[in-house]
């Protein structure tokens, strides 16, 4: 998630040197860490110095996990500041590369938006909800931005709701309905000398902020860790006492879906997996002044893991690979409903 602090409450430009620094020394974090960097410059109004991060992650000979994401973003910002022909030329290379990533989605359509590309703005939105979400019952968290984005700017074009829109309205939980919010005949202006309808817009801002403020808590998902066999066979050869917490690797693996399903149904969003490895553990551990076989380690690594942008949203996307790295589907390994 990009900050959203203002720039008079955060030295940005500080914050993204610090950024870099951390990347340097955790290079298998670099992109995750240097696109906080990229948003950090941004919101300093330093534009060029964030679209050379963006050069430089796109340049480099390490294969990103999200190149999509990473051009949707340079697009976005060479927008603001001057370069137009570009920023669009790279929009359309993304869209025309079908990202299965809504966040690539949702930074391509947003900047169209904000240009007032309305038409063109809706039909990125609704390619990338076709894209991702047609035939799944249940939309991952971060495809959410997808569907309600498409019915704000649905509104804003006054065309009628479709089978989508509605989907959106039953996934949005704010007390104001999606209807409200994205209302273009909303009264924005302070100078109203109508008491109802300055109370009206309150009630519509406190929802809003309730929306932005639930997102903001939520910067990376919730994360369960992860061993592959291998790392698994090595960590208990080390550290034996930890078999009690991982009796065999097949176990392992049913703990983690398990696990994921309880939380999914009692309504946790913004789920994930973070894989683990014996020395970034051992690390940890160091950093912590603790031993690896003290479990209780075990949840924080995978959370600092997380926030360093190491988690895979779960459950995958239709037709993808198991996280489990079975190299079968998801819907045909773990996905299989018991």
């Amino acid at each position: 998630m990009r900050p959203d602090t203002p720039a008079e409450n955060v030295d940005h430009t500080a914050e993204a040197a610090r950024l870099e620094r951390t990347a340097g020394l955790y290079p298998e974090d670099a992109e995750a860490l240097l696109l906080q960097a990229a948003a950090h410059l941004e919101l300093s109004g330093d534009r060029p110095a964030a679209t050379a991060l963006y050069d430089r992650l796109l340049s480099s000979s390490t294969p990103l996990d999200n190149p999509h994401l990473v051009r949707a973003l340079k697009a976005s910002n060479l927008w603001e500041y001057g370069h137009e022909a570009e920023a669009r030329a790279i929009i359309e290379g993304v869209r025309s590369s079908s990202p299965r990533d809504p966040a690539a989605w949702v930074i391509v359509a947003e900047a169209l938006e904000s240009h007032d590309e309305l038409e063109q703005a809706q039909e990125a939105f609704t390619e990338g909800v076709q894209l991702l979400l047609t035939d799944v019952a249940e939309p991952p968290y971060s495809a959410h931005p997808l569907l309600f984005g498409r019915h704000r700017v649905r509104r804003m074009l006054g065309v009628a709701h479709d089978d989508w829109d509605i989907f959106a309205d039953t996934l949005h939980s704010m007390p104001i309905s999606l209807d409200e919010l994205h209302d273009p005949k909303r009264v924005w202006s302070l100078g109203s000398d109508n008491p109802a309808e300055l109370e009206a817009e309150i009630s519509r801002l406190r929802a809003e902020l309730g929306a932005y403020r639930e997102a903001l808590s939520r910067p990376f998902p919730v994360a369960v860790l992860h061993w592959t066999a291998d790392e698994l066979t090595e960590l208990l050869s080390a550290y034996p006492s930890l078999s009690a917490e991982y009796p065999s690797h097949e176990e392992h693996l049913a703990t983690i879906e398990a696990s994921l399903r309880e939380l999914a149904s009692s309504g946790t969003p913004n789920l994930g997996i973070v894989t683990g490895t014996v020395p970034s553990y051992e690390a940890f551990a160091a950093s912590e002044l603790s031993s690896p076989e003290d479990t209780t380690l075990l949840p924080q690594y995978a959370t600092t893991l997380a926030a360093r942008g190491r988690a895979v949203a779960w459950p995958p996307q239709r037709g993808a690979g198991c996280w489990c790295g079975s190299g079968r589907v998801y819907g045909e390994c773990h996905g299989t409903v018991s």
